[in-house]
């Protein structure tokens, strides 16, 4: 009974107070313009309270539906009668959660008896932090911690500097975590800093950069957003922010920069999953990243991780139109993707983000470009949709290997064409 009561004090302490018991993922496929329309009209069905994985953009891209048990008959009503095909992706949302649950908790357990921190499982804010001091004070002569501001609760925003020399060297600055549910790209940045690390001066690669250049890397852009997603609501996307007068909480922090701020693929709407935020920079860790890479002022690439969908992604978002280097930017995500690929045959597809998925404004690569960063790339993680947001454990460790390989692809070309 006493162990019992501790593992449900375990639970307790991760997550969650949002009940998605018989809650599905529909994977849908609209055949032209006119079904892409209807799905977009099944967006602003408010009654149904959907949560949109994946947006509708053009034909032939699938859209990712989380739709509540209340809501499955009448959403499966719409779609059949717009001809609209769709599969079950996940059956049952909650299922998936009681998983991740039980996996978390028997890993917090055993690394509190054997002291190690586990790369190939999720973990809190607090454990991340702990790891990225242990990564300081193992490599002390290339690796120290800064703090560059506060959250909106109040909590550090820490970045891991990887140098080998003085002064305000060419950069490479590398985000994971700006979404707080997308949490298999916590896990992806902790690894690759551990992973940088160890292999300066045993790997010819990564040795070769930090000789030349720093990298800066933020495990945890959004730390509020991701707490939340280990208390209340595992799929909870935005910022925590409360703007005066509204009774929505939080800011898309991946349309709060000031690239066309009000343009197509943000929201006004402080309840949508998109919304903009009330001006351009309102959310501290945005306004924290952005007047550090300022202050810097020799940033040379800029990478924000997300997930999922494999994507590798360039500028621009906010307009179709070709960015002045997207055709080496297009030879370098590919060559990436090849390399990516060479893994575990893991395949992604390469482009501009507005092209390739949706027009998206506000965003950080497209800030990064427009600020002279010319190598500003946006990985989409896996997998496809299968799992989405809710990705096993189990495929941590190949997820971030393959990733390493396509980043460091990129890198090496950074150091390659500085500018």
């Amino acid at each position: 009974m006493r162990w019992l009561l501790f593992f449900g004090a375990l639970i307790g302490s991760i997550y969650c107070k949002e009940i998605f018991n018989g809650h599905q993922v529909f994977q849908i496929k609209a055949q032209d313009e006119n079904q892409i329309n209807k799905l977009k009209d099944l967006v602003n069905m408010e009654n149904f309270k959907l949560n949109f994985w994946k947006l509708p953009a053009t034909p032939q891209r699938t859209v990712d539906i989380l739709i509540p048990s209340t809501s499955l008959k009448p959403v499966r009503s719409f779609l059949e009668s717009h001809g609209l095909e769709y599969s079950v992706s996940i059956e049952d949302l909650q299922a998936l959660f009681d998983e991740e649950i039980k996996e978390m908790t028997y890993n917090r357990g055993k690394e509190r008896s054997n002291g190690n921190f586990n790369y190939g499982a999720y973990h809190s804010l607090e454990e991340i932090y702990q790891e990225m001091d242990r990564i300081a004070c193992h490599y002390p002569n290339l690796v120290s911690r800064l703090e560059i501001g506060h959250s909106f609760e109040k909590r550090p925003l820490y970045v891991l500097k990887f140098s080998t020399g003085q002064g305000k060297r060419p950069a490479i600055w590398l985000n994971t975590g700006i979404h707080a549910r997308e949490w298999i790209t916590h896990a992806t940045g902790i690894w690759m800093a551990r992973k940088i690390a160890s292999d300066y001066g045993n790997e010819p690669n990564i040795t070769s950069i930090l000789d030349h250049m720093d990298i800066f890397l933020m495990p945890v852009v959004n730390p509020d957003g991701y707490v939340y997603t280990q208390t209340k609501n595992r799929i909870w996307r935005k910022t925590r922010s409360h703007i005066p007068g509204n009774k929505c909480v939080g800011v898309d922090p991946n349309r709060n920069w000031d690239v066309n701020f009000s343009g197509k693929g943000g929201s006004d709407d402080p309840c949508s999953e998109i919304y903009r935020g009330p001006n351009p920079f309102s959310e501290v860790e945005v306004k924290s990243v952005v007047d550090f890479i300022k202050s810097h002022g020799n940033f040379k690439s800029f990478i924000d991780i997300h997930s999922y969908s494999q994507l590798l992604m360039y500028p621009y978002g906010y307009t179709c139109s070709k960015a002045p280097d997207s055709e080496e930017l297009d030879k370098v995500g590919r060559k990436a993707a090849k390399a990516l690929f060479s893994l575990y045959n893991t395949e992604y597809r390469v482009g501009n983000i507005c092209s390739t998925v949706y027009p998206a404004s506000g965003s950080s690569i497209d800030w990064a470009y427009k600020n002279k960063i010319k190598y500003s790339f946006t990985f989409e993680l896996r997998d496809t949709g299968h799992y989405g947001f809710l990705l096993p454990a189990n495929q941590i460790l190949p997820t971030a290997e393959e990733t390493w390989l396509g980043l460091q692809a990129i890198m090496m070309h950074v150091k390659e064409h500085l500018y």
